[in-house]
């Protein structure tokens, strides 16, 4: 097996000299307008930018090539000639060993160079007759790619050559993100988004080099995952939602459904259970849960604060121990969210003894614990994360315990506020927040919490008052892709001025993906040949 893999690598790297070394004589020589890598509206903005002014041309004589010394890197090379197929309707091979008629090649290659410092550190390196893609990790190759994507012009220039061809400018591209953690959260509880919809929104925070997507799962609306060992919970407490409407809930299998197809994009799910306050759908379907006195009903509105679990009850650890083993099983990723937030019926000693209790069932299924920054009362593991939504305090604490921070402020990052008074959606109880405010901010620092203690930044959106894709789309873009820039791009390399041209450059992509954005007016949104109805899938 290894010496049959050691040939194909020494098959592939023949055809690649034989092509460097003989091809480039073939080449047509096409007269491209002088180009400028500099100033390409890529988002989030690359560490390190050196243009060098000519232009590759993308066309159907263009191949593909990758490492094959892991598997990862073909499936990028895949990846990539799929995107660039529903883009151009290019059918690029992948690493067929016959030049036949190429002319330039694209080469994904994994390199273990000392200047690629993480596992999403990648170089590009684009010349007129090749694009060379240099990665550790499949990761990394997988973020340059992203990269290479948006590069690549929304229309052929036809007028170059005889057939269609898409102009990608020149230049070297080294690159990192500055924050490890990347990610947006999507509550399906108060309302319900089917699978479709979570795979739509993960191929656009793909697009963006978000990796992780936090799931909020349960709340006092509703129980939106299966859990065998309970069937109530999805029976009776995913059964409505806010306002009344049907409800729904993802089977164990639709669940790993997501995971899988978050992973072929090196996306995360984080699973959020919230206990022990927003627990009332949980407590209808099992009235033995249920600690605040009253007999537990099916709810349709959207106050918090009323509910929560006995945390003085054995039968409550012995469901959560069943619950995070469960849903550990069918999660990869190292994190399990207990929620936290809000537990306001919750005497603050019951609070702290359920918190220390659950963070010590996560660890027993391998996981690390997130909360809401509430959390960082109780008497927690230095390695369990706080996520710092409202209070200043309390992720305070969790830095002087050693924990690390995600940043996810209401008044800056909740994708659910509104952008002002005419919002169509969304509340404004923490803040407006128009496109500027959201991304006029920097994540280093914030709050006086050091560097070293923040995982990264996440852009939360709550469902109150969206129950379908476009309301979801509305309320999350644009201001999602300027969170993917503040949690991935330096802060010298952020500016606002900037920021709003290359923004609005995303309009034909958005359209492509028939994205119901805020067309902010702050935004000189660059129009686009797509409507609604030209859907393709990305």
């Amino acid at each position: 097996m290894i010496k049959s893999t050691l040939l194909k690598s020494f098959v592939l790297l023949f055809v690649i000299a034989n092509f460097i070394g003989c091809q480039g004589n073939k080449m047509r020589e096409i007269a491209f307008p002088p180009t400028d890598l500099s100033s390409e509206n890529l988002i989030p903005k690359p560490l390190k930018i050196v243009p060098t002014h000519g232009a590759f041309g993308l066309d159907h004589t263009t191949a593909i090539f990758t490492s094959q010394t892991d598997k990862g890197f073909e499936e990028v090379g895949s990846f990539l000639a799929e995107k660039i197929k529903s883009k151009t309707n290019l059918r690029l091979a992948v690493n067929k060993t016959d030049p036949g008629q190429i002319t330039r090649m694209i080469y994904i290659n994994q390199s273990h160079s000392d200047e690629l410092e993480g596992p999403e550190a990648y170089q590009l390196y684009i010349s007129k007759d090749s694009i060379i893609l240099n990665a550790k990790t499949s990761e990394g190759a997988f973020r340059g790619v992203q990269t290479l994507r948006q590069l690549i012009p929304e229309s052929s220039n036809d007028t170059l050559a005889e057939t269609s061809l898409w102009p990608i400018a020149t230049g070297k591209i080294l690159d990192e993100p500055n924050f490890e953690y990347r990610g947006s959260m999507l509550d399906v509880a108060r309302h319900f988004f089917s699978v479709d919809d979570v795979k739509k929104y993960i191929d656009i925070l793909a697009y963006y080099k978000i990796n992780v997507l936090h799931l909020h799962l349960t709340d006092d609306q509703g129980w939106r995952i299966e859990i065998k060992s309970w069937p109530k919970l999805t029976e009776v407490g995913g059964s409505t939602e806010v306002g009344g409407e049907a409800g729904g809930f993802f089977t164990q299998e639709d669940y790993k459904d997501i995971v899988f197809y978050a992973q072929q994009r090196y996306m995360m799910i984080i699973p959020e259970i919230d206990m022990p306050g927003h627990t009332n759908a949980a407590s209808v379907s099992y009235p033995i849960l249920n600690g605040n006195g009253k007999t537990p009903k099916l709810y349709e509105g959207t106050a918090v604060g009323f509910s929560t679990f006995d945390t003085r009850k054995d039968t409550v650890y012995a469901f959560i121990d069943d619950v995070v083993r469960e849903i550990s099983e069918i999660t990869p990723g190292p994190y399990f969210h207990i929620g936290g937030d809000e537990s306001h019926v919750t005497k603050k000693n019951d609070y702290n003894f359920f918190v220390n209790k659950v963070e010590k069932i996560v660890q027993k299924y391998g996981k690390q614990m997130i909360g809401w920054d509430e959390v960082a009362t109780a008497d927690l593991d230095s390695t369990s994360i706080a996520q710092f939504w409202a209070s200043t305090e309390n992720a305070t604490t969790a830095v002087q315990k050693g924990m690390k921070v995600i940043l996810s402020p209401a008044t800056k990052a909740y994708l659910d506020m509104q952008y002002d008074t005419l919002s169509k959606y969304g509340l404004d109880w923490a803040a407006y927040i128009p496109v500027d405010t959201a991304y006029v901010w920097s994540p280093e620092g914030y709050a006086g919490i050091p560097k070293e203690n923040i995982l990264g930044v996440e852009a939360p959106l709550w469902s109150e008052t969206i129950s379908n894709i476009d309301e979801l789309e509305y309320l999350a873009f644009p201001r999602v892709i300027g969170y993917s820039e503040l949690s991935w791009s330096t802060e010298e390399n952020r500016n606002w001025d900037n920021f709003k041209v290359r923004l609005a450059n995303q309009a034909p992509y958005m359209d492509r993906m028939n994205v119901k954005f805020y067309r902010s007016n702050l935004i000189d949104w660059k129009e686009s040949k797509f409507t609604y109805k030209t859907i393709q899938k990305d």
